[in-house]
């Protein structure tokens, strides 16, 4: 009965739809998206996607995530990060670690998966009885705003662990002064000084190596090619009101950018949405399709940015234009991880061809 209450968790996506709606027409001050994200727990949302069962809670997390990158792509990464690591949690915690989510969630915690090391890395050490960390993290997504951080600190013997810890005491510790880029300002993705932070051994989520695990660990990523989905759908959408309103929708050329632009955008939500269901449902070919359906969500990102720019011209890159903003946040989220690599591990394992399961579908 301990997943009960959050499987029961199904919050419609009306409200969802109206708020997006509010925060996708204000392009207010680059900050933290505190009250937005209070919003989101109000509405059921941050207790909503602790574990997915069935296809309809894989649409439901697939649509929370596109409309909310289409409205604020900070609060999109925020938001990402949050389900991420609460699944995890809920994947590798034991009995009482799952109880102290449910209780945490229910008191609107904001939980981040914090991964990227800084200098020497973050490290696990015993003194006593008890663990203490080492080292710090960089890029760490919502940096003395975050009340959980799951990360991961390297054992004695190399090898690495999940790690919650409770930072939302520790504020002192945080330092955005370093987060001075022109994009994702929101996010506040600074770095998080651990070092002699004490903790108890109940913080230690699953076994070494859990982080890492195939297919969970690079099929997820889904989740946040799904949020950038919604912000190229976004940019498109304010693309097109400003060819309706100056009447450049009358010119052939115009029409023809948009045209395949739109083309590309819609062939990437068709392979997010594919991406997303073989990903939760564990089939054969989850890895090699969600590190492709990266590069196609990039492709396509890419091509309506400039479409945009090229289209709307010098109004484009004016303070406190919506597309403007979208782009420069869009173009910092695009930059995960080894996104060539990606693109290569995905046609290796096809050319293997023992990825395909019974059905392959195209």
């Amino acid at each position: 009965m301990l997943d009960a209450p959050l499987f029961s968790c199904r919050p419609g996506l009306a409200k969802l739809r109206k708020l997006v709606r509010e925060w996708d027409r204000c392009n207010d001050e680059e900050e933290f998206p505190a009250w937005r994200i209070k919003l989101l727990g109000e509405a059921g949302y941050l207790s909503a996607f602790v574990a997915l069962q069935g296809e309809a809670r894989v649409v439901d997390l697939f649509n929370a995530l596109r409309l909310i990158g289409g409205a604020d792509l900070s609060l999109g990464r925020l938001y990402e990060g949050h389900v991420n690591a609460v699944q995890l949690i809920h994947a590798y915690g034991s009995h009482s670690q799952k109880a102290s989510l449910i209780a945490d969630l229910a008191q609107g915690a904001l939980f981040a998966v914090w991964n990227t090391d800084y200098a020497d890395g973050t490290r696990l050490e015993t003194r006593g009885r008890r663990w203490c960390l080492t080292g710090a993290k960089r890029f760490a997504s919502g940096a003395g705003h975050v009340d959980r951080a799951l990360i991961t600190a390297r054992t004695p013997d190399g090898r690495r662990r999940l790690v919650l810890v409770d930072v939302a005491g520790h504020v002192d510790r945080a330092d955005n002064r370093g987060w001075c880029v022109r994009g994702m300002r929101g996010s506040q993705s600074g770095l998080f000084d651990f070092d002699r932070m004490e903790i108890d051994a109940d913080a230690l989520i699953g076994e070494k190596g859990d982080y890492e695990r195939e297919p969970r660990f690079s099929a997820g990523a889904w989740r946040f090619a799904t949020v950038q989905l919604g912000a190229v759908e976004a940019l498109l959408r304010h693309w097109r009101e400003h060819l309706k309103v100056s009447g450049k929708g009358n010119d052939p050329v115009q029409r023809a950018r948009f045209g395949n632009c739109v083309v590309s955008t819609r062939s990437a939500a068709l392979w997010v949405s594919r991406a997303a269901r073989v990903a939760e449902a564990g089939e054969p070919e989850a890895v090699p399709l969600v590190l492709m359906t990266r590069g196609i969500v990039e492709d396509a990102a890419l091509g309506v940015m400039e479409g945009a720019s090229r289209s709307i011209g010098t109004a484009a890159f004016f303070a406190g234009s919506r597309v403007d903003r979208i782009t420069r946040d869009l173009g910092l989220y695009l930059r995960q991880p080894v996104p060539d690599q990606a693109r290569d591990r995905a046609v290796a394992a096809w050319l293997e061809g023992d990825c395909w399961g019974d059905d392959p579908w195209w």
